[in-house]
């Protein structure tokens, strides 16, 4: 069944209370987006999910610029 919520002016969006319960969020969760194509997933990011991003973060120095924070801050 299709969940659906309305995102506001600064892009944020209330998870519906059923997607909740589905995923165990509490206030305060991380959440992880798959992006395979034009389709997302949303799911309850873990500590190992964390880990593995912070330490990618250090490895991509190329995207780290000024000039890239200004190119992808509105998006």
């Amino acid at each position: 069944m299709l969940q659906t919520s309305k995102l506001t002016t600064k892009y944020q969006a209330t998870v519906p209370t059923s997607v909740r319960k589905v995923l165990q969020l509490k206030a305060g969760d991380m959440l992880g987006f798959e992006i395979n194509g034009s389709e997302v997933k949303l799911r309850r990011a873990t500590p190992l999910d964390l880990a593995f991003a912070q330490a990618l973060e250090g490895t991509l120095p190329e995207w780290a610029s000024k000039a890239d924070d200004r190119a992808f801050e509105s998006l």
